[in-house]
């Protein structure tokens, strides 16, 4: 927080390299993704799901586990989960819910569970389908539960919806999405044909989920200091 104040204070009204609410969001950005530790997990089916994967990474500063065809994650990927201060959730949406593949995995994650290894961790999650709708809230909603189970803390979009005539298809949230980013791209197409601003919508909330780990982060040694010191 010191150092985003001091970088304001030096670069007040400098408009090389940038507008200056540019150079603080940059700045921010970089603080956020230096700062904590982001595993986004999912599983992709065609390549549509992990582009959007990518994407989330890519803005939260974040490590990618991939969950195979047969439902697992490599070894070290539940050290990694156990490790980060955010987990964000993601799979395509199939037969109205997630892949069988992502709840293998969630099933799985019943080991972190029983020793609450996850407990207040910062959650998040994304989903992608081929139709508008899709049932993709469903997606969603499961990912928000298996957080709950967890005893995490779920994080929404924020972002206002693209809803009004002059609304173009790679504007972002143009799904309309509060819980977390939807993403849509047609049956036959390919995964470098997904819409901009489907990938852009998660790229800003990858950012999101960071930025609201490294506050709860930032609050916790507060917290305990505040908890050691109303003991009896």
């Amino acid at each position: 927080m010191f150092q985003l104040v001091a970088f304001i204070r030096n670069n007040r009204g400098r408009k090389c390299g940038g507008t200056k609410s540019t150079l603080v969001r940059r700045q921010r950005t970089d603080m956020t993704q230096s700062s904590t530790k982001t595993a986004v997990v999912y599983h992709s089916g065609y390549g549509h799901t992990k582009r959007v994967a990518e994407s989330i990474a890519l803005g939260a500063g974040g490590t990618l586990i991939a969950i195979d065809a047969d439902g697992n994650i490599p070894e070290d990927g539940w050290a990694t989960l156990d490790a980060a201060d955010a987990i964000i959730f993601g799979s395509p949406t199939y037969m109205g819910g997630p892949s069988w593949q992502f709840k293998k995995f969630a099933d799985a994650s019943s080991k972190p569970w029983f020793a609450e290894a996850w407990k207040d961790k910062v959650f998040g999650g994304f989903t992608n389908s081929a139709s508008i709708n899709g049932d993709k809230l469903n997606t969603l909603q499961y990912f928000v539960l298996l957080a709950g189970q967890h005893g995490g803390l779920w994080v929404s979009l924020a972002m206002k919806p693209a809803n009004v005539k002059a609304s173009k298809r790679d504007d972002p949230n143009r799904m309309g999405s509060y819980i977390a980013p939807m993403a849509q791209c047609d049956a036959d197409a390919a995964p470098e044909e997904m819409s901009a601003g489907d990938l852009e919508t998660a790229r800003i909330y990858g950012i999101r989920v960071a930025e609201v780990a490294a506050r709860l982060a930032a609050a916790r040694p507060y917290e305990r200091n505040v908890a050691f010191l109303h003991k009896d």
